[in-house]
């Protein structure tokens, strides 16, 4: 983003993280409310042009949202959509993202209200990996020529008795709304969940699955490193034989048996 959208992003977020007091329900609500203004926004080209104008005054843009979505969403997400719509916002895409963030952080501090972060983290990283491990599954929700409700549908069922609430909301919001790889865009919310728990998140890939002693002893280790709290996600990958292969953010660790021979082949050619 640029600097003008980076700070309209910031008072946006301020704006939700004031509408979002009194119980779970009301970051439940106000996130599924955002993410159906999204949808709308994402339909009608002409009407997010126009909320994202910098050629109208703030105050008019805030008065059309109230007229469009007045009545229909809740005083918490009218609030929060009124104070980012007055917003100067660098592109119009960057209005319509930041929503989307609102949308996805509400649904997370619903999460944590509930105690149910953790779960959600978890069954987002694992869903990650199940498409990552299906080319068809993963081809069906990345046909862009499908409908979105075609798509939102499919995970639904996918997910249907075997998730929360709040990581399917995320999850047929992602497939719908999708940008990058699918798998990319759970490993990105479950690092925004992590992030909520003022954690770091280790993605790890290992030739066998870890123990959760295994598991306890390695968070325990990049704690030490990284200094805060560390959340570790395991994916079994065979093809590495042995040793494990730790990506934090940027940071890369490759103590795996594949990972050796390779550096070992680059050190003898």
């Amino acid at each position: 983003m640029y600097a003008a959208s980076r700070e309209a992003s910031a008072r946006s977020r301020e704006a939700l993280r004031a509408a979002l007091t009194g119980s779970d329900s009301v970051a439940a609500t106000t996130g599924s409310e955002l993410f159906a203004v999204v949808a709308v926004l994402d339909e009608q080209r002409s009407l997010r042009v126009a909320l994202a104008d910098v050629s109208v005054p703030g105050s008019a843009r805030a008065e059309l949202s109230e007229r469009v979505f007045g009545g229909k969403v809740s005083p918490a997400t009218q609030a929060v959509l009124t104070t980012a719509v007055a917003q100067d916002w660098s592109r119009t895409a960057d209005l319509v993202d930041t929503l989307v963030l609102l949308g996805q952080e509400a649904l997370l501090a619903s999460a944590a209200d509930s105690g149910k972060l953790g779960t959600v983290e978890d069954e987002l990283f694992r869903l990650g990996r199940i498409i990552d491990d299906s080319p068809e599954l993963e081809q069906a929700l990345s046909d862009r020529a499908k409908p979105a409700q075609a798509k939102r549908d499919l995970i639904a069922r996918l997910l249907n008795g075997k998730a929360s609430d709040i990581t399917v909301a995320l999850a047929e919001q992602a497939v719908a709304r999708q940008k990058t790889s699918i798998g990319d865009a759970f490993d990105a919310l479950s690092d925004l969940a992590a992030a909520r728990r003022e954690q770091v998140v280790a993605h790890v890939q290992s030739a066998i699955d870890l123990t959760q002693e295994q598991r306890d002893r390695l968070a325990g280790s990049l704690q030490r490193i990284y200094g805060k709290a560390v959340a570790v996600h395991v994916e079994v990958e065979p093809s590495l034989l042995s040793g494990l292969v730790v990506r934090v953010g940027d940071d890369v660790i490759d103590g795996s048996a594949i990972g050796r021979l390779e550096r070992l082949r680059r050190e003898l050619a």
